[in-house]
């Protein structure tokens, strides 16, 4: 997991974002993904009342975007990103880790 303080999308310009978070499957289920997301949320809350993330469309991520939802993050209502951009209507992308919906978390 990484706290990436100056985002590479746009939308997010000034906005600390947490990227590369990964639990393994084998340690899935025990509550460490939830104590990373505390642990980086708070010291995001050192200096920022909102936090940013993108989370994969496809199955695969099912379970990641439960639990950003069940945290309260929110979609940021642009849409598909894809590679730091919002993709237009009508335009094909490949589905694959680049593409993502982005979502914010009030801290306060």
């Amino acid at each position: 997991m990484t706290v990436n303080w100056s985002s590479a999308y746009e939308p997010f310009d000034g906005m600390p974002e947490i990227q590369d978070f990964i639990v393994l499957p084998a340690y899935r289920r025990r509550g460490i993904g939830g104590s990373l997301m505390d642990a980086a949320e708070a010291l995001v809350a050192e200096r920022s009342d909102v936090v940013g993330l993108g989370v994969g469309l496809y199955p695969d991520y099912g379970t990641a975007q439960r639990m950003y939802v069940r945290r309260g993050y929110l979609p940021d209502g642009r849409g598909v990103i894809y590679d730091h951009r919002q993709v237009p209507p009508g335009e094909l992308v490949r589905l694959d880790d680049d593409a993502v919906l982005m979502f914010t978390k009030s801290l306060l």
